[in-house]
This record gives C-alpha cells, sequence and structure tokens, in this order.
C-alpha cells in the first residue's frame, strides 16, 4: 500500500468512526497518519480526500456546502457520504 493509499484509508477510518452526521478536519487525518510532521501532510492529505470525493466514498465541504479543492481555499471538512455501503 502506498502513501497515498494509507491516507485515504486513515480518512475512512476516521469519518466512519465520526459517522455520517459529523465532520473531520483533515489536519486529524494527518496526525493520525504521521504525528511528528503531521503539517508536512497536510497537501497529501487534502489530495487523497479529493480522490475519495471523486469515487463518492466521502464529501468535502466549507461551511456546510460540498465543495471542490480546486474552487475553495482555506478550510474544509471531510463528511462520510451517507448512501456509502462502506
Amino acid at each position: 500500500m502506498d502513501e497515498k493509499q494509507q491516507l485515504q484509508s486513515v480518512i475512512m477510518e476516521l469519518v466512519r468512526r465520526r459517522g455520517s452526521e459529523k465532520t473531520i478536519c483533515p489536519s486529524e487525518a494527518a496526525r493520525a497518519f504521521s504525528d511528528d510532521n503531521w503539517r508536512q501532510q497536510m497537501d497529501a492529505v487534502r489530495q487523497a480526500a479529493s480522490e475519495l470525493q471523486a469515487q463518492n466514498r466521502i464529501r468535502i465541504e466549507q461551511g456546510g456546502k460540498r465543495v471542490e479543492l480546486d474552487d475553495v481555499s482555506g478550510p474544509i471538512r471531510l463528511r462520510l457520504r451517507e448512501d456509502t455501503d462502506e
């Protein structure tokens, strides 16, 4: 499993634990993946989240609305899709 797949796995584990009614901050995934250098992982976490959204596994939100990473800047939140079978 490469780093991107590992990050996606961490994101999915965290959003599943939180449930579809709550969100996680991408920094939670970065810290779970690498607590020592989590800030360096933030771009990779955002990219992994973008790919998970493209696969319809999570939602990326800003201000409670679904967004695409290419269209926003600033803080985002990650949510498990309600209709996911995972």
